[in-house]
């Protein structure tokens, strides 16, 4: 980190008035947070509104507390992280690997694209019935499920990234003689590394998305068998609870995303 001293008179006014905005944004942001939960453990209290209907934060909080207790929060917690880590990496690598390759040949791109763009628009829960006959009631059915949610994003995010590298750079290094796999390496990557955390950031909801869409399907456990089974037996406790831990595990999964990005910025200047 540079010395302050180093720095101009107005500069460090302009740093202090940054920092200060970015303290109150994030003093606000949490005051909106606690003062819309008060509020809505205020309204299920006074029963403004039917806690059997909304909850309220107190009773998912307890909800929470029942679950560890009886020892099947972690199992259902872990049972989606697994499932949704996994098949987040590989629709990442498999989707990065695949762009690459879309990048390298015209032709393979120009026969390619229309399939990618059709299979991106088909509701993936139609395939749900097959999913269950290719892999079964298991997890590989789940992991199957975000990986094909998460994977043409993927493709098409990175394919955008690297057919956007600026046209001039790449002119001035093949008048120089650089072959195809030193503008990838060279040029076409680096410069697709905002696309890159881009993707990882829309990624990380598809995830989510496909987990939870194949647990509705065909789970014994997990926090989208925790919704389901808590709206079939009406504990809509339960079914806030899951909603809650969902949430959070997204946030700090984006979180992480979030922080790897500022770590990519921080190392390229």
């Amino acid at each position: 980190m540079k010395n302050e001293k180093n720095y101009s008179k107005e500069h460090l006014l302009y740093l202090k008035d940054v920092k200060r905005k970015s303290v109150f944004i994030n003093v606000v942001r949490f005051a909106v947070l606690f003062l819309l939960l008060g509020l809505w453990e205020l309204s299920a209290h006074f029963e403004w509104v039917n806690p059997f209907i909304t909850s309220s934060p107190s009773r998912i909080c307890k909800t929470i507390a029942d679950l560890y207790q009886n020892g099947s929060l972690f199992l259902h917690v872990s049972t989606t992280l697994w499932e949704t880590l996994l098949g987040f990496f590989i629709a990442v690598a498999l989707g990065y690997s695949i762009a690459l390759l879309l990048w390298w040949s015209e032709a393979f791109r120009r026969i390619s694209e229309p399939y990618f763009v059709v299979l991106n628009a088909l509701p993936k829960i139609a395939l749900g019935p097959l999913i269950i006959i290719w892999f079964g009631t298991g997890s590989k059915a789940i992991v199957f499920m975000t990986v094909l949610i998460g994977l043409i994003v993927a493709i098409l995010n990175m394919l955008n990234g690297f057919m956007s590298t600026d046209e001039n750079k790449l002119l001035l290094l093949r008048s120089m003689g650089a072959s195809k796999l030193q503008l990838l390496t060279k040029l076409v990557i680096p410069s697709s590394l905002p696309n890159f955390i881009s993707m990882l950031k829309i990624n990380v909801g598809m995830a989510w998305i496909g987990s939870i869409m194949g647990e509705y399907i065909v789970s014994k456990a997990g926090i989208g068998y925790l919704i389901v089974y808590g709206g079939q037996v009406f504990k809509l406790d339960l079914v806030m609870s899951a909603v809650f831990i969902l949430c959070v595990l997204a946030a700090i999964m984006y979180a992480l995303v979030a922080l790897l990005e500022k770590l990519v910025i921080k190392n390229q200047k």
